[in-house]
């Protein structure tokens, strides 16, 4: 039986942590896995026709970490607006909030899809392309950008949804669209001979898919927030609280879509086999933080709706569950993928040993800090669902921008292609630190606060 809004709340407030946001991460865990797996199924099949096919997708990566930044700036500032709204109860509120972002974020990708067709060759080069690789990245994006409407009104409903405290909602939308992506992948590109741009059509469609289950449910769930096209009516303060709260996620997207570029660039004099090769540990990378996102994503909704009721040692009881757990599992992950670092590219590439020869060492360094990776991403999570928007953005800035960026200008000339692969692990370990200082202060000042 589905949860009414009324029970939600008392969920939210009452629930034992260690159970509550193990529950509401898992649906979360299994739809950031299951992208990540079509993101690697996308990087795996197409990996298949060529190297230079392989480094498109590392190309249009950075253009989709982009169009995700918007995405999620909108899609989380409008979430955490209606879990603190439903945490105090005006639910009216929370639905203007729930169809601005819905609205918002289709305009958006509107604008997005129409400047990127009109401009895909200029676009891929600016993304880092080489003359080989532009032919295959210009037949990616554009499948990619026409389905980019639909793709970030999913991303944004998925934000609201979990928001709400029903990530398994947002699981059955989010899964089903990577589940079909993951199928029509080989049948496209293979079956119907359509190449790198099977693959994009298969993700567009899925996207589509998953856009079209998502807004149902927003609409006839009785614990969701419904998307009703009267409520779109936006004020400056919903859009500046809108864009407060979400200019982190605009910052950490951003800026790894930025950093990401950076990275295709520095790679290129050493070849389509360097940029593969980044592409493909980027990939694998991804995927294993993606259910440390995912674990965040479950506690999110019970930090916003405990704030917002002024529940704040609760509040803290939560995130330091969620850090300890996240970090543990990492760790776990990490070992293993470092020992098998080798066969796991190899996977992706096994036709080319310069890509096996650069991304294994390349992992393996990246393993290295990569339980470093739950202090960061929880730290991120935290400071922005608690409204510390300054914080939490130079957070969310940190281990692609503030860290990586300077890595990747300062390492390469010095050791070459070392310098690349090093860059990340190094970024990561400064990030770490500077991310743990600033959840102190912020855990000190709720501290206070609950002493008042």
């Amino acid at each position: 039986m589905a949860m009414t809004q009324e029970q939600r709340f008392n969920q939210m407030m009452n629930e034992r942590i260690e159970t509550l946001i193990p529950k509401l991460a898992l649906p979360s865990i299994v739809s950031m896995l299951i992208t990540a797996i079509y993101n690697m199924a996308d990087t795996f099949f197409v990996s298949q026709i060529s190297t230079s096919a392989s480094g498109a997708v590392g190309i249009i990566f950075s253009m989709t970490a982009a169009i995700q930044a918007m995405a999620f700036t909108i899609g989380m500032g409008s979430g955490n607006m209606i879990s603190r709204l439903l945490g105090q109860k005006k639910k009216e509120d929370a639905a203007r909030y729930a169809a601005v972002g819905f609205f918002t974020e289709l305009i958006v990708g509107a604008v997005i899809a129409a400047l990127g067709l009109t401009h895909n060759h200029a676009l891929v080069r600016l993304l880092g392309a080489t003359e080989t690789i532009a032919p295959y990245a210009e037949s990616y994006a554009r499948f990619i950008l026409y389905g980019t409407p639909f793709f970030m009104c999913s991303l944004g409903m998925n934000n609201m949804l979990r928001f709400q405290g029903n990530s398994f909602y947002s699981m059955i939308g989010i899964g089903t669209g990577g589940v079909l992506n993951m199928i029509l992948d080989p049948i496209l590109i293979f079956g119907f001979g359509m190449g790198i741009a099977g693959a994009a059509i298969a993700t567009a469609f899925s996207q589509f898919v998953s856009f079209s289950i998502l807004l149902a449910q927003c609409n006839r769930m009785p614990a969701c927030i419904s998307i009703r096209a009267r409520n779109f009516r936006p004020t400056p303060k919903m859009y500046g609280n809108i864009f407060f709260i979400g200019f982190p996620s605009l910052a950490r997207q951003g800026i790894m879509s930025v950093s990401t570029i950076i990275l295709n660039h520095t790679a290129a004099p050493f070849g389509d086999a360097a940029i593969a090769a980044m592409a493909i540990v980027t990939r694998i990378s991804v995927f294993m933080n993606s259910a440390v996102i995912g674990f965040g994503q479950g506690f999110q909704p019970v930090c916003g709706f405990n704030y917002g009721a002024k529940q704040y040692k609760r509040v803290e009881r939560a995130y330091y569950f969620s850090l300890k757990v996240t970090f543990c599992f990492l760790l776990a992950m990490a070992a293993i993928v470092f020992v098998f670092a080798e066969p796991v590219v190899t996977v992706f590439r096994r036709e080319d040993a310069e890509v096996i020869r650069i991304g294994t060492l390349a992992l393996r360094l990246q393993c290295l800090t990569m339980p470093l990776a739950a202090q960061i991403t929880m730290a991120n999570m935290f400071s922005q669902t608690v409204g510390y928007g300054i914080r939490a953005t130079l957070v969310a800035s940190l281990k692609f921008g503030i860290c990586l960026i300077p890595a990747l200008a300062i390492l390469p000339p010095l050791f070459g292609i070392l310098g690349i692969q090093m860059a990340q692990p190094a970024a990561d370990i400064a990030a770490a630190v500077i991310a743990f200082l600033i959840t102190r202060g912020i855990l000190n000042d709720l501290k206070k606060m609950a002493e008042q």
